[in-house]
């Protein structure tokens, strides 16, 4: 497969969207693994998936959603394998935003969740809307080998959190729409409030524990109490939302401590939220 960079996306564009081939182009900074972004021009993105990623599928789930409180991407053209490039790709139109950081305000967070909780359309399992005990086997491996690591970490507690997590009431209501990775880099903010909610491939029908996952990986504890009111969660919903809390962080954090500045910062941010570092 040729390099992902500026020229491969000129060409492509120069073989399938002309019209757009001469606008300049940018590399965006991101923390994602899954996607190289390009601005294009003022208005558009070009995304190039690095791994496989159903490209049309996000593009079908993101037409099924409608009526909620902020910006997600829209599809501007689809592109197809060439110059050596294997994967579909995808040109969307831009949004504007900074991506969140960890600690800051995301005032309308709780509301987005609940708006796209209330869907109502029919869609695809979530990537993360199954039971926990279905990445168990991962994450006590993860925790395992973060414990020989010299990151500073607490497996007891790490353990003690994901038992807990565990052995909490599973839902038992109807599945409900979530985006089910809403990692601080995919949420857009402009001075303290959420206008745009990237990366849609993960999105569907699911357990709406995974959505309370920023409670931890962006929240703080002064604002943490306060979005669980507002996402109306009760114990056992929040205990598994913990739970994801804790899956992602103890998997990334090992794998791209050395290799994504980005998602290890934010995974150490999580596993201090949590409790499960060492007290200073």
């Amino acid at each position: 497969m040729p390099a992902i960079d500026t020229a491969l996306v000129r060409r492509l564009l120069r073989g399938q969207f002309p019209e757009w081939a001469d606008r300049p182009i940018t590399p965006l900074a991101s923390g994602g693994t899954v996607n190289a972004v390009y601005r294009l021009g003022d208005d558009l993105t070009v995304r190039l998936p690095r791994i496989a990623e159903d490209v049309a599928g996000e593009r079908r789930i993101l037409s099924t959603l409608s009526g909620l409180p902020v910006s997600v991407p829209a599809v501007a053209a689809l592109g197809e394998p060439a110059e050596g490039f294997p994967r579909s790709w995808a040109v969307h139109r831009w949004l504007d935003g900074e991506p969140a950081v960890e600690g800051a305000p995301a005032h309308g967070l709780a509301e987005f969740i609940m708006a796209l909780r209330a869907t109502s359309a029919d869609g695809p399992p979530a990537y993360r809307g199954k039971p926990l005990s279905s990445v168990d086997t991962g994450v006590r491996r993860a925790i395992d080998e973060l414990s020989t690591t010299d990151e500073p970490f607490a497996p007891r507690a790490a353990l003690a959190n994901w038992t807990r997590a565990l052995d909490a009431p599973q839902w038992t209501g109807p599945p409900c729409w979530v985006h089910s990775d809403l990692m601080p880099s995919n949420l857009l903010l402009r001075e303290g409030r959420l206008t745009g909610v990237l990366d849609w491939a993960t999105a569907g029908l699911g357990d709406p524990a995974c959505d309370l996952i920023p409670a931890w990986n962006l929240l703080t504890a002064a604002t943490r109490e306060v979005f669980r009111d507002a996402v109306e969660a009760d114990e056992a919903t929040w205990v598994r939302g913990r739970g994801w809390a804790l899956a992602m962080a103890v998997i990334q954090l090992p794998y791209y401590r050395h290799t994504n500045a980005v998602i290890s910062a934010n995974a150490r941010y999580v596993l201090t939220e949590l409790e499960c570092v060492p007290a200073p």
